[in-house]
């Protein structure tokens, strides 16, 4: 059984760049102030005693932080962090052979542990609980249950689907944390120490422009930097500023607000092709050409938080926010009566 290794759709020398750009201390971690006060008390608790920390659930929408958080966690600790996903571990004994390597203190990292199958998530109530590990040996009449002992360890979960998770599992957490999104402040911040990393050089203006189009997201914050950062290479001085940054912007179809064109496909496509709504997720998908839990994960968070779409028991709506956004006339009176 592997370890997992973060790909996504970075290229090596991209890799490395995240890799860079990923806060390694408390102290560095901008933003989620209280979370971060919250889990530094208990690091300095869980050390002043000796014992690992406590089984940890981190939620919250895509490129928070969750991963690097975790990192953080280990490194504070001074512990070892073994890294998997809910849908690496395919079965028990994958699960199995991660439990039984673990020393002493170690931290196991699982993203997107929302989803692990339910049966392979059952191994993991007794490991958690009472840090023991039952194994079935051999089948049928001569089947055999054996339980292993494990070391005190730590579980560190990170979820974009909290709700997905059986109530068992999520009661095994001792500390559950949810990261929200950043202001554009805050990713300012981030994107200033993430241009010095870089050599990027970058005037404070051109930093908050691109935060205020970062979709309140680090990961798409350093992303669109290091877009901004190529365009102001080929196509300018190299330095980044205000007006340099909308005009990079504009070219990658981001708009002042921090609509992309994908957000645009989806709030079109309810507004031209349903009515305004309501819709189902699923024909949305097919209208725009992506899957289903992209929508719900990546799209949709963002636009609801910005009062551009709403969800109803009967389906997608879009607000009239929406419509002015795009330019077009306001929904009718049976649609308003809806929003």
């Amino acid at each position: 059984m592997s370890e997992r290794i973060v790909t996504d759709v970075l290229t090596k020398p991209d890799q490395v760049i995240e890799q860079t750009l990923r806060p390694g201390a408390f102290a560095d971690f901008t933003g989620q102030a209280k979370v971060k006060e919250r889990l530094e008390i208990a690091v300095t608790a869980a050390r002043q005693r000796g014992e690992a920390l406590d089984h940890i659930l981190l939620s919250g929408p895509p490129g928070l932080g969750k991963t690097t958080m975790a990192k953080i966690l280990a490194g504070a600790m001074g512990a070892t962090l073994r890294e998997t996903s809910g849908p690496t571990v395919e079965k028990a004994a994958d699960l199995a052979g991660l439990l039984t390597n673990l020393e002493a203190g170690d931290v196991l990292f699982i993203d997107e542990i929302h989803r692990l199958q339910k049966t392979i998530e059952e191994y993991l109530y007794p490991a958690m609980e009472d840090f023991k590990l039952d194994i079935l040996i051999d089948q049928g009449p001569n089947a055999r249950s054996v339980r292993l002992s494990l070391p005190r360890f730590t579980l560190i979960g990170a979820t974009t689907r909290s709700g997905l998770l059986s109530a068992p599992l999520l009661t095994r957490f001792g500390i559950r944390e949810r990261l929200d999104y950043y202001s554009a402040d805050q990713l300012q911040r981030i994107l200033l120490r993430a241009a010095g990393l870089l050599k990027v050089e970058i005037e404070p203006a051109g930093a908050m422009e691109i935060a205020r189009r970062s979709r309140g997201t680090p990961r798409i914050a350093n992303n669109l930097l290091r877009r901004v950062r190529d365009y102001a290479q080929v196509r300018a001085d190299g330095r980044i500023t205000s007006s340099l940054a909308d005009t990079a912007l504009a070219i990658l179809e981001i708009d002042q607000y921090g609509l992309d064109e994908m957000d645009k496909r989806i709030l079109e496509a309810i507004i031209g092709k349903f009515g305004g709504g309501p819709v189902g997720v699923n024909s949305l998908a097919v209208a725009v050409g992506e899957e289903p839990d992209t929508i719900e994960e990546v799209y949709e968070p963002y636009l609801i938080m910005e009062g551009y779409l709403q969800r109803t028991p009967q389906g997608r709506i879009a607000s009239e926010l929406a419509y002015r956004r795009l330019g077009l006339k306001g929904p009718t009176s049976r649609q308003a009566g809806l929003l």
